[in-house]
């Protein structure tokens, strides 16, 4: 009965989504990465699934609505689907923004706040093609989305996150190889991945500023959606400590320090450096997003591209993706993360729970945590 009560007035409980996991009926670098194979004959996704019609979410927003509604959710953050918006290079589907527009439309008539993401991960066939998220002009393409859709969804929308998870998507793209384009243990090229990413941050922000400058009462806001993870030393060996701190700088600091300070620096000893200033990225932000869901164990393995193992120490209780349940993560990431000085947006918590059985624990847990931070 008390829960909830140590959060601010006007608190936004919220839902997040991403258009490739829930629109249906797409075509982008993603589903031509499920429609093929790994070098060893296996599938890119478990089981050889396709995303393929998803939710429908496309055809039955208002179903999503009132589902929202019932819920009691008083924002939304979705993203728009860019390979929709502009199938071939140059040429925009107005139909389809015009369905984003009346989405938009509708949640604030419903009394819920929409939070629009622009990338979230997936890319037209056409911009794959000329190279992706490593293509020079992946930025130019980004501000001119952003452009299109600050003008069409500007009138119902204050709230914008341009970029999701940077650091995610360099990693598993290029470090991992799990993700499209399927690199691996390339880590100078995830430096200029995240470079090319905050690149593109910054322009589509100062486009959205342009485009949809707000009032007064009701002003733009940006934020970046950012992956963070509590990353511990498998043990208090000097190598497991100090690997385990570098893995933690790459991925929770690197990026939040460059909104800070207009400049990308990162360091992989003996293999690549990288310090980088971002013309109009200081100042870009207004809220940082951030995302949790997890803890790793981080062992130091110098052979590894990542210089790491990373893992869930047996016995812990896990979601189905096999990430560890550890609420207090988000408490201790939050009091971290506020030290930066923006406002601070849970933008992504849950798991992956099929059975639906463990699911409401996980969130009474993550909130209880979420009032230790503000307290």
């Amino acid at each position: 009965a008390t829960l909830g009560r140590g959060l601010p007035p006007g608190f936004w409980w919220g839902t997040a989504t991403a258009g490739h996991q829930i629109e249906g009926g797409l075509t982008d670098d993603w589903t031509q990465w499920e429609d093929s194979r790994f070098p060893d004959g296996g599938f890119h996704v478990a089981g050889g699934q396709r995303s393929g019609l998803a939710d429908d979410s496309w055809n039955r927003f208002e179903e999503d609505l009132a589902l929202m509604k019932a819920a009691g959710a008083t924002a939304y953050r979705f993203s728009v689907e860019w390979s929709r918006l502009e199938p071939t290079e140059g040429t925009w589907d107005e139909a389809a923004l015009a369905r984003y527009q009346t989405w938009a439309r509708r949640l604030r008539e419903e009394g819920v706040e929409p939070m629009v993401t622009l990338h979230h991960f997936t890319l037209p066939t056409w911009m794959a093609a000329k190279g992706g998220l490593l293509s020079p002009e992946l930025p130019a393409a980004l501000e001119r989305l952003a452009r299109k859709v600050g003008t069409a969804l500007g009138p119902d929308v204050d709230l914008w996150c341009p970029i999701n998870e940077i650091n995610v998507v360099a990693a598993l793209g290029w470090l991992d190889g799990t993700w499209p384009p399927g690199g691996q243990g390339d880590t100078r090229s995830q430096g200029q991945v995240m470079l090319n990413l905050l690149r593109a941050h910054a322009r589509m922000a100062a486009a959205l500023r342009e485009v949809d400058p707000g009032t007064p009462a009701r002003p733009t806001r940006i934020t970046h959606a950012h992956h963070v993870r509590i990353f511990q030393p498998a043990s208090h060996a000097v190598l497991d400590t100090a690997i385990a701190a570098l893995t933690d700088d790459f991925a929770n600091e690197a990026v939040p320090r460059a909104f800070k300070t207009g400049r990308l620096t990162l360091s992989v000893p003996g293999t690549f450096s990288l310090d980088e200033e971002v013309p109009g990225l200081k100042g870009s932000l207004d809220l940082l997003g951030l995302n949790y869901y997890t803890r790793d164990i981080v062992r130091a393995d110098l052979g590894n591209p990542a210089l790491a193992i990373r893992y869930t120490r047996p016995g812990r209780p896990v979601s189905d993706l096999g990430w560890d349940l550890y609420p207090d993560g988000l408490r201790e990431l939050l009091v971290r993360f506020a030290a930066y000085g923006w406002p601070l947006v849970v933008t992504e918590n849950g798991m992956a729970d099929a059975a639906g059985d463990r699911r409401s624990d996980f969130l009474l847990q993550h909130v209880a945590a979420l009032e230790q931070a503000v307290a």
